[in-house]
């Protein structure tokens, strides 16, 4: 009965008369002066395989996103976003929340967003998934290997008059799953019962020589654009939820430092970027995955690049990344090489990754193949 009298709730807010419909990149906007409404959502349906050495290969076709939107106000420079995840709901979480916030912008050039947003740390990270050259991000943007999910906080975003730079801060509570092999961060929203909590507190600065260039990679223009940024943060564990009796590790604290930066033009589009963090566990003895005596220093790096054979119509792509941790036997390396078509640029696009991985979690002579198919459609 409630699924049937929101449906209903929302289908007459947009079949109300007074109001105006235009299209816009990323969602439908429903207009009556300052107020307004916009639905939209994204939809990635993947084939993957993974051919493991001395292992049996596996596929499976799933929806790695199943996403909607509404965003809407009643009342100038503000909004408020909710956007959630059907396609990764697991164990109790049916739907995973994605953003949830609201946002003022009556400041000059600084938006005061406040709720479940997006962290200012890893340029590959705050690329959203639909503007992805590869299918899957690298190790720089995973929030498995150091990078912050969203967290619930207060997140400020601005620039300067001209646009050449860009900043973005944070204090919030974030969520760290003790998982020995990753340094995973998630949002506290859709937590787990074993999740290490506590504060996290960063920012980030963005300069941009020939204009802004905006968190999306691929060159549609042309026109020359770069940026290189710097970021760092600090998350220390609140101690409400350690365990010393299960068999992950608690983390008590990480520190993580990004370098990055962007380049297109004529067709080329090229990202690079460096990340470091610090993570000790609550145990100081403890040693196993990516720790050793109770400590870690995991290193990323990232390069990608592609190149429109066919303008706005079909782009080959590679990458490599790597990531080393103070327990790892060797490096975990990954080559990665593909192609994206596109319908509609990043709205209505398929794109096949063939990434190459080898000493997997740092193990030497640990080498897998995987193969990435996803269609996707923006509206």
């Amino acid at each position: 009965m409630r699924k049937q009298q929101i449906a209903l709730a929302v289908g007459a807010a947009l079949g109300t008369s007074a109001f105006l419909s235009t299209a816009h990149a990323g969602g439908i906007k429903y207009e009556d002066g300052d107020k307004y409404l916009k639905i939209g959502g994204r939809i990635q349906l993947q084939y993957y395989q993974a051919d493991p050495d001395g292992g049996d290969a596996t596929d499976e076709v799933f929806f790695r996103r199943l996403r909607p939107f509404i965003e809407g106000s009643l009342y100038k420079d503000w909004k408020g976003k909710i956007q959630w995840d059907m396609g990764k709901a697991e164990g109790e979480n049916e739907l995973a929340i994605k953003d949830a916030y609201l946002q003022y912008k009556g400041i000059h050039n600084v938006k005061v967003t406040v709720g479940n947003a997006n962290f200012p740390f890893s340029r590959e990270f705050l690329t959203s998934s639909k503007k992805q050259q590869l299918v899957e991000r690298t190790f720089v943007g995973d929030h498995n290997y150091g990078t912050p999910d969203r967290n619930v906080g207060l997140h400020l975003t601005g620039h300067s008059e001209s646009k050449t730079i860009t900043w973005g801060a944070s204090l919030a509570m974030a969520s760290v799953d003790p998982d020995a092999n990753k340094l995973d961060f998630d949002t506290p929203v859709n937590r787990n019962s074993d999740f290490n909590d506590g504060w996290i507190v960063g920012g980030r600065v963005d300069f941009h020589p020939f204009g802004a260039l905006k968190f999306a990679q691929g060159d549609f223009s042309g026109k020359q654009k770069a940026t290189i940024g710097i970021a760092a943060y600090s998350w220390s564990n609140d101690g409400d939820n350690n365990d010393a009796t299960r068999s992950k590790p608690d983390v008590d604290s990480v520190t993580g430092l990004e370098i990055s930066g962007a380049w297109r033009v004529s067709g080329f589009s090229v990202d690079a970027e460096y990340n470091v963090f610090n993570a000790d566990t609550v145990d100081a003895t403890y040693t196993g995955g990516i720790y050793e005596n109770g400590s870690t220093t995991l290193a990323n790096w990232s390069l990608e690049g592609g190149y429109m054979l066919m303008p706005k119509k079909l782009e080959l792509v590679a990458g490599v990344s790597s990531q080393d941790a103070d327990n790892y036997e060797d490096t975990w390396n990954r080559t990665a090489i593909g192609a994206n078509w596109f319908f509609q640029k990043h709205d209505i696009k398929v794109q096949l990754t063939y990434r190459m991985g080898e000493n997997l979690k740092g193990v030497k002579g640990k080498d897998e193949n995987e193969l990435f198919v996803q269609m996707q459609y923006v509206f």
